[in-house]
């Protein structure tokens, strides 16, 4: 598969891991749009959330079990944003399911 995440999550290709366990991987962003900004996917391969069915909602499941750790280990203790962004109108860049925490300041209520 020529998927960008898998061959992160694989480690074929480096990123700044924050956060790893037997379902979920979490890494820097590298083009951040806030002082915190990572990137939690599943290391099932799921294109995006219109793909999310009976089969694979685990797998999104463990992701949202794993933010609140995430975001923990970060020092986003007054608050974060969880964003997806789903097709070529939502601006999805990588077609892997990811979800984007956004935090380390206040941030503007039109980003996202």
């Amino acid at each position: 598969m020529d998927c960008l995440f898998c061959k992160i999550i694989a480690g074929d290709i480096p990123s700044s891991k924050v956060y790893e366990d037997e379902a979920v991987y979490a890494f820097k962003d590298i083009n951040p749009q806030a002082p915190v900004h990572v990137l939690v996917v599943p290391k099932a391969h799921i294109e995006s959330a219109d793909c999310i069915n009976s089969d694979n909602s685990d797998a999104v499941k463990a992701v949202f079990e794993a933010i609140p750790k995430v975001a923990a280990s970060l020092g986003l203790v007054n608050g974060y944003r969880v964003i997806t962004n789903i097709g070529e109108d939502g601006c999805q860049s990588v077609r892997h399911i990811h979800f984007h925490v956004l935090g380390g300041k206040k941030l503007p209520e039109n980003m996202g």
